[in-house]
């Protein structure tokens, strides 16, 4: 189900995540509330799974949804802005379904439908390059670092990137 994520909610909630505890929401008194402050909403990982509770939504059925908002405290580079447009969803699962190979699953499922898009806008569009590799590559953080130990995060991710073509 498509739902708009909410721009703000009020402070105090405990709804607005606090991403890594330094980012500081943006923040503003109400009129017409006692002046109580609202907050720009920066991450949606806390009100998706509210809104799943609040709206009783079945297992294995969930939300998708957008947000948008400042982030006041990013440090601004290639990747990062003071803007964010996030896409994102959300889905009941069984608590027995809490492992890495049901989220490994879920991925693969992603990855596949990106794929067959792919394929189909190449099929309509043929000026289009660049093919999707058929799977997904799956790797742990620890695994990417032993097999590149002098590079950094960012390095990694590139080089197995490059390697693999969807990881």
């Amino acid at each position: 189900l498509r739902v708009t994520a909410p721009m703000m909610v009020m402070s105090g909630t405990g709804i607005n995540d606090d991403l890594n505890s330094i980012e500081r929401p943006v923040r503003f008194p109400v009129k017409g509330m006692d002046d109580k402050p609202a907050e720009v909403v920066h991450s949606l990982a806390k009100w998706k799974r509210e809104a799943l509770c609040r709206y009783s939504f079945p297992l294995y059925e969930g939300i998708y949804t957008d947000m948008k908002a400042i982030r006041k405290d990013e440090e601004v580079d290639e990747i990062h802005s003071l803007f964010v447009e996030q896409y994102d969803w959300e889905k009941v699962i069984a608590k027995e379904d809490r492992k890495i190979e049901y989220l490994k699953s879920t991925v693969s499922s992603i990855y596949k439908a990106l794929r067959d898009t792919d394929i189909e806008l190449k099929t309509k569009y043929k000026f289009l390059g660049h093919d999707l590799p058929k799977k997904v590559y799956f790797i742990t953080s620890q695994e990417l670092e032993d097999m590149y130990p002098n590079k950094t995060a960012k390095e990694r991710e590139y080089l197995i990137a490059k390697e693999k073509g969807a990881v």
